[in-house]
């Protein structure tokens, strides 16, 4: 018999997903990518999935954490180019959870999202993708979340994408903001890209260090409530949530691994 899967990302997507399919399929088997580099606010989230739903989600670790896959990779931080991080933290952990048994995968990508990337290759991992199937869109996962009294998890204050705290899809008023919500995560964040700029020559963002980025940061604050006020009088009828992801896809509109941001 196959088995049923569904990974939680600590994102509004996959949440979702979650809510909608619980009672539909209660064989369901749900986990999460833990590279030990998550904010604090994606691991409350989760406990708050768990609660409420009463489900158990297994946590998947790698035997070795990023601090290892660092090294291995001559401190060269991962980057949308070179996406290691995905493929040791997240994809590989996921490949010995599911082994070699026949497994549907679903995977929370609406039917307003024009991508259909799948994390894995294994023939035996089938994808499905239910809110494709069903025609639900952007507003009918914020209806979901809201329904369930699961509601959107708090880093969606200043931030509108899950993953590890130094994510390298990060937008610049991202790190900003992460330095204000938490010093000691941006603190560890510095140290990462002195290694990889001392002896690789690498940055998080390109041409850019983060240190540059905070001598900035009342400039790229000041740009950014600009643009969130103009968002706002253009689309008054949008969350503060949705007028801020808005405002930060204008920004940068590249796709995040699938892996860390449904």
């Amino acid at each position: 018999m196959a088995r049923h899967v569904l990974g939680l990302s600590g994102g509004k997507d996959s949440t979702a997903l979650a809510i909608l399919l619980y009672q539909e399929i209660p064989e369901m088997e749900y986990f999460f990518c833990d590279t030990g580099r998550e904010l604090p606010e994606t691991y409350e989230y989760l406990d708050r999935i768990k609660a409420r739903l009463g489900i158990k989600i297994e946590y998947l670790c790698t035997e070795r954490g990023f601090d290892h896959w660092f090294e291995v990779y001559g401190q060269v931080l991962p980057s949308p180019k070179m996406r290691w991080c995905t493929d040791f933290m997240k994809i590989k952990p996921l490949e010995q959870f599911i082994g070699n048994e026949d497994t549907y995968s679903y995977i929370g990508i609406r039917a307003d999202e024009n991508r259909d990337g799948y994390i894995s290759r294994k023939p035996n991992i089938m994808p499905i993708f239910p809110f494709k199937e069903r025609g639900l869109i952007k507003e009918d996962i914020l209806r979901i979340l809201d329904e369930s009294g699961i509601g959107l998890p708090s880093y969606y204050k200043w931030r509108s994408r899950s993953g590890c705290f130094f994510c390298f899809f990060q937008r610049k008023y991202e790190w900003v903001r992460l330095s204000e919500e938490h010093p000691d995560l941006f603190e560890q964040a510095v140290k990462y890209e002195d290694q990889s700029r001392v002896n690789r020559g690498y940055t998080w963002t390109q041409g850019e260090t983060l240190l540059e980025i905070i001598a900035r940061k009342d400039q790229i604050i000041a740009d950014h409530d600009k643009a969130i006020a103009r968002e706002k009088k253009t689309s008054p009828k949008l969350s503060l949530a949705e007028v801020l992801e808005s405002v930060l896809d204008d920004e940068d509109d590249e796709m995040p691994c699938l892996a860390c941001h449904l």
